[in-house]
């Protein structure tokens, strides 16, 4: 089997524990168990959430690696990690902040990093 495809799936599994780790614990506020929680709490439950991304993008990005018999140049890795972390945290935005918008700007810079992976995969 190539590891393009599952490389790409653990990107977005892995981003998607990041993206709760750096922004869930901002809506912990709003239940009354998050209440009483002070910062260090916060940093302590991201920490634990973000454990399991470690355990997700290390394995997706040595089986990516070219030098270890994967598909992807590292800076393609990286671009491709980047892409997905903005899709996975738009994604997130949206549905957790409701009040969050989708603007122009937005739009544009997303396509901007349309075509840095256009960049990163030409030869």
């Amino acid at each position: 089997m190539t590891r393009y495809l599952p490389t790409i799936l653990l990107l977005l599994l892995a981003n998607v524990f990041m993206t709760l780790a750096w922004y869930g614990h901002l809506k912990f506020k709003e239940y009354s168990w998050g209440q009483s929680l002070n910062l260090f709490h916060f940093i302590l439950i991201s920490w634990g959430i973000a454990f399991f991304e470690y355990c997700i993008q290390v394995p997706a990005n040595r089986m990516g690696f070219i030098g270890i018999n994967g598909p992807y140049t590292l800076i393609q890795l990286k671009i491709i990690q980047e892409v997905i972390t903005l899709i996975v945290f738009f994604a997130f935005a949206f549905i957790a902040f409701k009040q969050e918008t989708f603007r122009l700007n937005h739009f544009i810079s997303a396509i901007c990093l349309v075509f840095a992976v256009y960049f990163a995969f030409k030869k």
